[in-house]
């Protein structure tokens, strides 16, 4: 299970890299103005780092008395990448 976090989080990290240059270009949806689509597009991507931070921490504090509930917690960052790679897929 360690193993399992660390690798995940290492992965969660590196995903961080590509993640600056989508984060500033989800700047370019408000070029057609302001509107709550745009806004909630640009806070969900804004969201991505708070959420690595905050599930790993609550994965590393469950992950000797409830080891499944840390394992879920620990997948729901890759629910931005999941839905990121769907986007790609379906607007190419």
């Amino acid at each position: 299970m360690k193993s399992y976090f660390i690798i995940s989080q290492i992965l969660y990290l590196l995903s961080l890299i590509p993640w600056v240059v989508i984060w500033g270009m989800s700047f370019m949806s408000f070029d057609a103005g302001i509107g709550i689509w745009n806004t909630s597009f640009v806070l969900i991507i804004t969201l991505y780092p708070v959420a690595i931070l905050i599930c790993s921490i609550l994965a590393w504090v469950f992950r000797l008395k409830k080891r499944r509930f840390a394992a879920i917690i620990n997948l729901v960052p890759s629910l931005w990448i999941i839905a990121f790679f769907c986007f790609m897929f379906v607007y190419s």
